[in-house]
């Protein structure tokens, strides 16, 4: 078999296109496979797709292609223009190996694509031999692409959050569908703004806002607002992880205090942040010491005080909020200002930490996506704009088909 009838099958090629002739450099490493059509082939306007167009006449264009063993690989043809009396175009006709514009063929692009989502972008630059800014454009496409075609019609479960994007204070918001899940959309900040560009968003994408029944997120004043200003039909479930978040923080602030006098309370932040049956061996028998020893240690009480409040979780519906009352009475009269703080945080949101008895909804999702951004985050080392990390969170939560072959 000869090397162009070897090339034109794999390159799965269809008439009138085939392989001219090949060149291979051995000292540039470079092998250039030469595409043709016979003379008198007919085209399509790529236009208004009127068929059986003569050539006008040609342009000469190279693509990077796929890897020929260790070798770089490139396509080359003189790809025709058509001059159309239907629409009064003269256009470039489009070949079937690479979009309109592109110096990289579909198969080297869907390689970047799939590479893109477990290596850094600088590192497949490196070990494809190109600058990292042409395949952030590759990447940036396809992003938009995928995101163009996303529908949001069905979507009634939203939840969102923050995630750091660079040191300092500076966000990236995740608004997730809950139901999938899948990354829907991702903006600059933690504002409310972020709120009412997802609104927006979400329309452009065959969403209803009215549509949306529930939303959850933290108790962000910003996120609050947003979500009442731009989903007033949607119910607000205030996420577990946070609610917890906010009397662990109360249970170590009384432990730091204390600490002062107690110096056996030392390395024992994580003790009082887990629940008794996640702690090691070790942890639980130190655990004990300090409770039995110290009958009166207020890090014991304010301990004894969440793993109450973490119990409610576990009731059912109906008693969820005369449990929460108790226990705000209780917190509130235990003469540990932290903890006091802590309850009356849950008092100013009431509603929404009673709602997750009814929607039973969480961010646990959002927080795994979270945690594979961070680590592609940290695998890059950062990522030089916003806009980048935004493509790479589409890339590895948002479920897009970018319609690339295989």
């Amino acid at each position: 078999m000869r090397d162009i009838d070897l090339f034109q099958m794999a390159l799965g090629l269809l008439p009138p296109w085939e392989v001219q002739s090949s060149e291979f450099n051995p000292e540039k490493k470079r092998l250039v496979i030469t595409l043709a059509f016979p003379r008198g082939s007919t085209f399509s306007c790529p236009v208004c797709g009127h068929d059986g167009l003569k050539v006008h006449d040609t342009v000469s264009k190279t693509w990077r292609h796929m890897n020929f063993f260790q070798h770089d690989a490139y396509l080359s043809a003189k790809v025709p223009r058509v001059r159309c009396k239907h629409c009064g175009s003269t256009r470039l006709i489009e070949v079937p190996w690479a979009r309109p514009g592109s110096g990289f063929t579909l198969l080297f692009e869907a390689l970047i694509m799939t590479l893109a989502k477990a290596m850094p972008v600088n590192t497949i630059a490196q070990f494809v031999g190109e600058h990292d800014t042409r395949l952030w454009r590759i990447i940036h496409h396809y992003v938009k692409q995928g995101r163009d075609n996303a529908d949001f019609s069905e979507v009634t479960e939203v939840g969102f959050d923050e995630t750091a994007s660079k040191r300092g204070h500076n966000y990236v918001s995740l608004f997730v569908d809950l139901s999938v899940p899948r990354v829907m959309f991702a903006t600059e900040g933690k504002d409310s703004s972020t709120v009412t560009r997802f609104k927006d968003d979400l329309i452009d994408h065959g969403g209803k806002k009215q549509n949306i029944r529930q939303m959850c997120c933290d108790m962000s004043p910003a996120f609050i607002k947003g979500v009442e200003d731009n989903f007033p039909d949607a119910e607000l479930t205030f996420d577990k992880f946070h609610i917890m978040k906010v009397i662990n923080e109360a249970v170590d602030q009384v432990r730091r205090e204390e600490q002062k006098r107690h110096p056996e309370l030392t390395r024992s932040r994580y003790i009082w942040l887990k629940n008794p049956s996640n702690l090691t061996p070790k942890q639980m028998n130190k655990l004990e010491i300090l409770s039995l020893k110290q009958l009166n240690l207020k890090t014991s009480r304010a301990y004894q005080i969440k793993l109450n409040f973490q119990e409610i979780f576990n009731q059912q519906s109906d008693s969820a909020e005369l449990l929460l009352k108790k226990w705000f009475f209780w917190a509130t009269h235990s003469r540990l200002q932290p903890v006091i703080d802590a309850a009356y945080t849950i008092k100013r949101h009431w509603n929404g930490v009673l709602q997750w008895f009814k929607s039973n909804i969480n961010n646990g999702v959002l927080e795994g996506i979270n945690s594979l951004i961070q680590a592609a985050k940290a695998r890059a080392r950062g990522y030089r704009t916003n806009k980048n990390l935004i493509a790479m969170i589409y890339l590895i939560g948002g479920k897009l088909n970018f319609g690339l072959p295989t």
